[in-house]
């Protein structure tokens, strides 16, 4: 065919431009469709707070010099109270990650093509085989991924998208300097990800502090558009959250915003639908790859991105067989390798953001008291360890937070449905 290659992404992101980078090392052509001019690439995609961790950054090569600082140790914060625990990390300087990643895919073989806005799929006898950008520009493929994000404009003609107005989060941040990173009031957050819950900050999400150097930070925050998180009568707006945020809280009194260093952006915060059909992978944000406990995107889009290569290279091996039963070999490898328990950590997000903001302070404390294993099991989804959290007063929360989420609920913990419904 004309224009034809092994495989077409639309997206050069982390999950897309990993699946390329993926790729091209098993000897595959690859042509990535990016939307973005490559002058100023990504300026209008840069939107990832840029926190990951070190083992990321090993597992895909990712080299130091894109890292703004590395981190030691994670802060959680409540109105009153505060945990701190070990756990190294990295803040990207995210337009040079990504740039990275495109720079890399150059050199293994990748073909990108900048301002190029991919509309449709191309479909013969239903199958797609192709995809049509910039009006009647035209590339085929074997196998054709969409890694554009919640834009999804092939996963949604495809019937593959889902994602639901009501389960997106905003979020919104900048970088400042001359911040106050060791308030007297405060705990110290040098070499530090701090995470607030707050629901006057931020009604059903969190906000943040994350140390990128010297007196600098990223500060942020982001929630659900939903305001059954709020006290508030009225929905209010991401922006004056943030502005009454930085007002407010003593660490910011000096501090100055950075010129052209906002970043903005969303993610969906529900489990996913289908990941692939004949021919056809969704990956990354196009699927909500996030984790919807945390936030933290970057790793699990890069391994999104990878299954799908696993999964185009398992296609071609020993003739090629792109059928929608082939393609299942993603939807596998996600559920296992790129958001094990899914389900049971939204369920964990929706009850944490659920609970009211004074409700935040004793389980600050509560985590203060537990062991590190017990943490750990927690954060994993164990029912054990996160009983440990509960307390007899929450009987009356957990009853109204089931009678709203009683389906995923129930898929669940069938028994405690049931208990909590009575």
């Amino acid at each position: 065919m004309p224009n034809g290659y092994d495989v077409v992404i639309a997206g050069a992101g982390p999950a897309g431009a990993q699946c390329a980078r993926d790729l091209t090392e098993r000897g595959y052509e690859v042509l990535v469709l990016e939307t973005e001019p490559e002058k100023t690439f990504p300026a209008q995609s840069n939107k990832s707070t840029g926190g990951t961790f070190p083992s990321m950054m090993g597992s895909f090569g990712i080299p130091d010099d894109v890292v703004m600082n590395y981190t030691d140790s994670v802060v959680l914060e409540s109105p009153s109270e505060s945990f701190q625990f070990l756990q190294p990390g990295a803040v990207l300087e995210f337009a040079d990650f990504k740039r990275y990643l495109v720079r890399d895919g150059r050199e293994r073989g990748v073909t990108f093509h900048f301002d190029a806005r991919v509309s449709e799929p191309i479909l013969e006898d239903g199958d797609i085989t192709g995809v049509r950008y910039d009006g009647n520009e035209e590339a085929y493929a074997d196998i054709i991924v969409d890694a554009t994000g919640p834009a999804a404009p092939l996963a949604k003609s495809l019937g593959v998208s889902d994602l639901e107005r009501d389960k997106q989060a905003v979020g919104i941040e900048w970088e400042f300097e001359d911040v106050d990173l060791n308030h007297p009031d405060y705990t110290d957050l040098t070499d530090t990800m701090m995470l607030r819950l707050d629901h006057d900050l931020a009604p059903g999400g969190y906000s943040w502090i994350f140390h990128t150097g010297a007196d600098t930070a990223k500060v942020g925050l982001c929630f659900i558009q939903n305001e059954k998180y709020s006290s508030n009568a009225d929905r209010i707006l991401i922006d004056d959250a943030l502005t009454r945020w930085l007002e407010d809280d003593p660490r910011f009194t000096n501090a100055d915003r950075i010129d052209n260093s906002q970043h903005r952006g969303s993610a969906h915060i529900q489990p996913p639908g289908r990941l692939s059909t004949d021919g056809f992978m969704a990956i990354g944000d196009t699927v909500p790859s996030i984790d919807p406990l945390w936030g933290q995107g970057i790793d699990k889009c890069m391994r999104s991105g990878r299954a799908a290569a696993v999964t185009a290279d398992r296609c071609f091996t020993g003739g090629i067989d792109t059928s929608a039963d082939e393609m299942t070999i993603y939807d596998t490898l996600w559920h296992r390798n790129v958001a094990p328990k899914a389900s049971m950590r939204l369920l964990m997000a929706h009850l944490l953001y659920y609970a009211p903001t004074e409700r935040y302070n004793r389980f600050i404390r509560d985590l203060r008291r537990l062991s590190d294993d017990t943490l750990s099991a927690a954060n994993g989804g164990n029912p054990l360890a996160l009983a440990k959290l509960f307390h007899p007063g929450d009987i009356s929360l957990l009853r109204k937070f089931a009678a709203e989420h009683r389906d995923l609920i129930s898929q669940l913990l069938p028994s405690l449905s049931s208990l909590l419904s009575e």
